[in-house]
């Protein structure tokens, strides 16, 4: 490469190449230039494969590879992180866009705060044609408190990580799923200093099928409990209090909005609840 990689930008794909262009576009437009992608197709089904390499032909930046069985969101993530060669990386999904300057005020940001594990910024919400539909303002989390541990949306979808914090932190954990940037943060958020950057770096397109919509959206709720249960037996706390304070709802707005038909589905899965409590999850 002609100049030293100063970041890593991971994109795990599965049948979102259709899209992929204007991620394309959003990385070789950036302000900030000395960067590497390390692009990963989880075995897609469709055309991506083809897409992506149609695309980034002749770039020595994006360094492609697939996996030869689907593998899963999580374990692509975590080989695109062993695979990046620079000591900071952010996720960037392949049906999602950055600003032009999401790299290099990030990257501002890591080398002004050297103490700092994970630098994250505001977001725009988009539609599926990714018109903004609304910005997103997060907040500076400054301690362990309840605004780290209910950290719905709270750290954008735009993050960048130190990898050897990322590390100390534990890195992803496959066992938990559909909400393992939660859980992830959360253990940032313990290991070492957090900051936000107070304008929007990132657009995420909302789409019909999202993981977080739904259905899905319910799901991942619990497996947002589930990393509450994990977070509060690292800390010798009472998860049972959080609920009942959290949790259960009321007339005012609750901060994770899981409501009567959530509680029933986490009811109807107390036998797993039991489990992760005994095994920290390990058996899922």
């Amino acid at each position: 490469m002609e100049h030293t990689v100063k970041i890593s930008v991971l994109i795990a794909n599965y049948n979102n190449g259709h899209f992929f262009e204007e991620a394309y576009h959003s990385l070789v437009n950036q302000t900030f230039t000395q960067w590497e992608a390390v692009v990963i197709d989880d075995a897609s089904t469709d055309n991506s494969a083809k897409i992506i390499q149609n695309l980034i032909r002749g770039d020595k930046r994006f360094r492609f590879y697939q996996n030869k069985k689907n593998k899963g969101y999580q374990r692509t993530v975590t080989r695109a992180i062993m695979l990046s060669q620079a000591e900071i990386f952010g996720r960037l999904d392949p049906d999602d866009v950055l600003y032009p300057k999401a790299l290099e005020l990030s990257l501002k940001e890591h080398e002004n705060h050297p103490e700092v594990g994970l630098v994250y910024s505001d977001v725009s919400i988009c539609d599926e044609n990714l018109r903004i539909l609304y910005h997103h303002e997060s907040f500076q989390i400054e301690s362990l408190n309840e605004k780290y541990y209910l950290l719905a949306g709270e750290i954008g979808a735009f993050a960048t990580f130190k990898k050897e914090i990322y590390h100390r932190a534990g890195g992803i954990d496959p066992c938990i799923k559909r909400a393992e940037d939660i859980d992830l943060y959360i253990r940032m958020c313990e290991t070492a200093p957090v900051k936000r950057i107070p304008e929007p770096l990132y657009y995420y397109r909302i789409l019909k099928n999202s993981l977080s919509k739904g259905e899905n959206g319910e799901r991942s709720y619990f497996w947002h409990f589930v990393s509450l249960i994990n977070m509060a037996e690292r800390r010798n706390l009472n998860i049972e209090d959080l609920f009942v304070e959290h949790f259960i709802e009321r007339e005012e707005i609750i901060p994770y909005r899981i409501r009567r038909n959530n509680l029933i589905k986490l009811v109807k899965n107390s036998r797993m609840l039991t489990k992760i409590w005994l095994k920290t999850g390990r058996e899922l």
